[in-house]
């Protein structure tokens, strides 16, 4: 299982007048969480683009437990559970002083074919051989 964790602090400019956080900022932290994740196998947006595929969002659930606040320093943890025939990367953030968990999230993400356009139905080689699991 593949893992990654970034921590953040919370800037100005993401919260509103209460001080908390739009939550249309939170795909934003995951997006950085993610991307520590693929360059952990080395498969982030210019490998990916260089392998000839696409790997758009399709899917993204946020569960928001918790408010982020203006400086508040937080871990977020991103973790691989599904490659086989798409990445599915879970999201876990964590305020970094009491060890809270405050929001859960998901992304799911399919390889498409550059050149034609096209879905593919299962994750091409070069994703299995960058995770270790095909020669």
């Amino acid at each position: 299982m593949v893992k990654a964790e970034v921590t953040l602090e919370i800037p100005f400019h993401d919260v509103d007048v209460m001080r908390v956080v739009w939550h249309g900022h939170y795909a934003k932290y995951l997006e950085i969480a993610r991307c520590a994740l693929l360059d952990k196998i080395d498969y982030n947006c210019p490998q990916m683009e260089t392998s000839g595929y696409a790997w758009p969002v399709i899917d993204m659930r946020i569960r928001y437990a918790q408010p982020l606040r203006f400086q508040q320093k937080i871990v977020v943890e991103a973790t691989l559970v599904e490659w086989e025939s798409r990445l599915k990367i879970n999201y876990v953030i964590i305020d970094l002083e009491s060890g809270q968990r405050l929001t859960k999230a998901y992304t799911v993400q399919v390889a498409v074919d550059v050149d034609s356009g096209e879905m593919l139905y299962a994750s091409p080689s070069v994703l299995l051989q960058k995770l270790g699991l095909e020669a």
